[in-house]
């Protein structure tokens, strides 16, 4: 009974030192499958086509040819079964538009931050009223950037199908235009083998 006893305990600890985790950084860039889910490279292959797409369209270009058209961004909705971090999405679409120099942006995330921040400076006695910054001097934006997550999932036995398809719309705010429209399609699949790995 004590050698199997002391079998035990040895296969125990050597099972427990063979499951040892290890921690290594990755590429950021470098395709990820490590499930069917939606992640970093769907987000990088979206944010890429959605703002080549539009910096390519003639009329974007024709836009910004000799201005910094200000746009506003509205969160991107989230139409799939999945929990996905849209706003790292419209995080990543944004700041490769404001890096292109082409376009300025408010970020409508902040306006009550903002308008605290005002109300202490003009109102409160606290501020130097020749430094507070006065209300009503900030600029409107004149384009809206929005856009829809949606995506479908099919499985038959083994086969898992998963679909996404990310749309995007600029609309000129005075106008009601759609300025530019596109979309970007990404299809996952996943097979388990007849172990289930």
């Amino acid at each position: 009974m004590k050698q199997f006893k002391l079998i035990f305990v040895l296969a125990a600890v050597m099972g427990l030192a063979a499951c040892q985790s290890k921690v290594e950084y990755g590429d950021a860039t470098e395709v990820e499958t490590v499930n069917e889910n939606f992640g970093s490279t769907d987000l990088q292959a979206i944010a890429a086509k959605m703002v080549d797409s539009m910096m390519t369209f003639p009329p974007i270009v024709a836009m910004t040819a000799n201005s910094r058209p200000i746009l506003f961004v509205d969160s991107i909705k989230n139409k799939t079964s999945e929990h996905i971090d849209t706003e790292s999405v419209t995080d990543s679409i944004s700041n490769k538009l404001l890096r292109s120099g082409k376009f300025r942006f408010i970020d409508m995330t902040k306006v009550d931050s903002v308008r605290k921040q005002l109300d202490y400076q003009n109102n409160t006695g606290m501020v130097d009223p020749s430094t507070a910054i006065k209300f009503g001097r900030q600029i409107g934006a004149q384009y809206m950037l929005y856009g829809n997550l949606s995506s479908i999932v099919k499985q038959d036995g083994s086969t898992k199908d998963v679909y996404y398809k990310m749309t995007m719309r600029l609309m000129d705010l005075e106008t009601g235009l759609i300025e530019w429209s596109d979309e970007k399609e990404i299809r996952k699949m996943k097979s388990k083998s007849f172990l289930g790995m």
